[in-house]
């Protein structure tokens, strides 16, 4: 995420989200380990279109030629693609679909990318920073929340978020006393 200042305006919604990430090459037919980052099934089944976005930041269309589970994630081969070494300078690449191909996330819930970018505001402290990422922690979601060089954990639960606007990119809160104090901290 770009450093942005609350004063900017949020950032919009991407144009592509995120489904899959490539590990490395497995074989020597051109299949990729992918580490899958969409629980819609079918998302990476022979014949659907991607974007592979590689570490330069270039991006192509893909198609996805044939997909096997692995016990790290899937086995992707792409048409055109099947040899090694075709598929070799692809690692550290990830593949993303177009927003547009996204459902709607059930009424009070949110995928990820459509949080990261919000601004958040406590009814208290007034405006924190915008959310960067969002992390899974085993005990649930964090959102870790930038301004400037200060970061923030916010745990990601209905006693402390008070509303989401997706479209207007806002996050309103209701943090506890002592909260913002405990977990922020200078990166």
């Amino acid at each position: 995420m770009s450093s942005r200042s609350p004063n900017e305006g949020p950032p919009p919604l991407p144009d592509r989200v995120l489904v899959g990430r490539i590990r490395r090459p497995h074989g020597v037919r051109g299949e990729l380990l992918v580490d899958v980052v969409s629980d819609v099934p079918g998302r990476l089944s022979p014949g659907s279109e991607l974007w592979l976005k590689s570490a330069d930041g270039a991006s192509r269309g893909v198609t996805v030629a044939a997909s096997r589970p692995h016990p790290r994630g899937a086995l992707l081969s792409f048409e055109g693609l099947q040899d090694r070494d075709a598929v070799e300078p692809l690692r550290g690449a990830t593949l993303e679909t177009e927003r547009r191909m996204v459902t709607p996330a059930p009424a009070g819930s949110y995928y990820y990318f459509e949080l990261a970018g919000c601004l958040c505001r406590d009814a208290r402290h007034g405006d924190l920073g915008r959310v960067c990422e969002v992390i899974e922690d085993g005990g649930g979601l964090l959102l870790e929340v930038r301004a400037g060089e200060q970061r923030l954990l916010v745990p990601f639960v209905a006693e402390y978020v008070a509303a989401v606007d997706v479209v207007g990119r806002r996050i309103d809160l209701q943090l506890p006393n002592g909260l913002l104090e405990t977990c922020t901290s200078a990166s």
